[in-house]
């Protein structure tokens, strides 16, 4: 069970405050002082504003409905599970209600390998945020970036979170590593698409 100061919300943008609706099933929601630290980054970086956004494993959509809030153009949130893509109606359309024109966010249920193999080639995309289960192999991880990497514009920056407790994986060709930052047990990897 959550506890009230564990119920995510948008930090900053248009829609700062709002609350959002975190799916009831085991998800591990990015914590409010994680996202404040990665979007700082992001926005150093000046990868937020104008970026189309894909977040995958998206589980409440908070890191992809964040980077909306913050000025990113549009946004495909990707989860397989029913219980997160309830979440993900719901927090889509809090947003909607006060959302400048122009509003675009996409939910998509399905895995993120069934995802990726499905987009057309044209489908681009310019900030990443990856979040599957800690607990999986970083095999799986690679074989999605792999398949993401020909939808990324050059330059185009992916977040990569993992549990501080493991290393980072061996990325595949055609991303560069850029930084790692650690809280608690939440490392997150920022790399860049060459």
């Amino acid at each position: 069970m959550r506890k009230a100061g564990d119920v995510p919300r948008i930090i900053a943008g248009w829609a700062g405050s709002l609350p959002l609706t975190a799916p009831a099933s085991a998800t591990r929601p990015t914590s409010d002082r994680v996202r404040e630290a990665l979007f700082s980054a992001l926005a150093a970086r000046d990868a937020i504003e104008g970026s189309r956004v894909l977040d995958l494993y998206a589980g409440s959509g908070a890191l992809g409905l964040e980077a909306v809030s913050r000025g990113g153009t549009s946004a495909v949130l990707v989860d397989r599970s029913n219980g997160a893509a309830k979440a993900l109606r719901e927090n889509v359309a809090r947003l909607r209600r006060g959302a400048p024109p122009g509003f675009d966010v996409r939910i998509v249920v399905k895995t993120v390998g069934g995802y990726l193999a499905s987009l057309p080639a044209e489908a681009r995309f310019d900030l990443v945020f990856l979040d599957p289960p800690y607990d999986q192999p970083d095999i799986a991880l690679l074989g999605d970036l792999e398949a993401l990497h020909p939808h990324l514009e050059p330059g185009a920056v992916v977040v990569v979170e993992r549990s501080a407790r493991g290393g980072a994986p061996a990325w595949p060709e055609g991303f560069e590593p850029d930084r790692v930052r650690s809280y608690g047990n939440t490392a997150l990897h920022l790399l860049e698409a060459v």
